[in-house]
């Protein structure tokens, strides 16, 4: 099977990255279709069958637009960096109906920097407390997947949180503001035929953490 991705991807994204405007963007749209768009709606629509085998709840979606590839456009509505276009290639793989935050999978893709993640980024106060709830009151269950944890820069309390023991067995989980784990790819490895290979296999290894998160916010896994 060919590769899905070329280095063409990231040569496209490195120059973008120097000419971020809109007049340099337009004059080499073609290459961001061919190099960037297509094969990536490409990759998605091949990984929905892989996919069904860690769950049937997550989505696959291959549209253009409003699916599992993120928009290349940034919104600078209320950023001062008004830069037009994100210099990555990202794609979810989320509950239905549910955005990037659920706690499904999720591939980037970056000159000098891939890799595939899965958790909780930056949720709100209410899907803490449940996450938090389910590890105390699942503690078996949480202790098989907490040594998937290595966001090195998740964000955490100073203190146990608000009705939780500061003497608790999870102590320092339960002060974590970001729950996940993420499995870096080189981009030889992005460019090989067998990187759908290497993705679903990276899926399988942060899988038994995003079925216990799911399942802390009642959602099907």
């Amino acid at each position: 099977m060919p590769a899905y991705f070329t280095p063409e991807l990231f040569r496209f994204l490195a120059r973008l990255k120097r000419n971020n405007d809109r007049e340099w963007f337009l004059r080499h749209k073609d290459e961001y279709e061919s190099s960037v768009k297509q094969p990536a709606l490409r990759f998605i629509e091949d990984f929905a069958i892989p996919l069904r085998d860690f769950s049937p709840y997550l989505v696959a979606d291959s549209r253009p637009s409003r699916g599992s590839l993120f928009r290349i456009y940034r919104d600078t509505r209320f950023s001062n960096d008004k830069r037009p276009y994100k210099t990555h290639v990202a794609m979810k793989f989320s509950h239905r109906g549910k955005d990037v935050h659920s706690p499904g999978f999720y591939l980037h893709l970056e000159a000098n920097g891939c890799f595939a993640a899965s958790g909780l980024w930056h949720p709100d106060p209410p899907t803490l407390l449940k996450v938090r709830t389910a590890m105390v009151e699942r503690p078996d269950e949480w202790r098989a997947v907490r040594k998937l944890l290595n966001w090195d820069d998740a964000t955490k309390l100073s203190r146990p949180p608000r009705g939780f023991s500061s003497d608790h067995d999870f102590v320092d989980d339960l002060k974590l503001r970001d729950l996940g784990c993420w499995v870096e790819f080189s981009e030889k490895q992005v460019c090989s035929p067998k990187f759908m290979s290497i993705f679903t296999a990276a899926c399988g290894k942060m899988s038994p953490l995003a079925a216990f998160l799911s399942s802390a916010l009642g959602l099907s896994f």
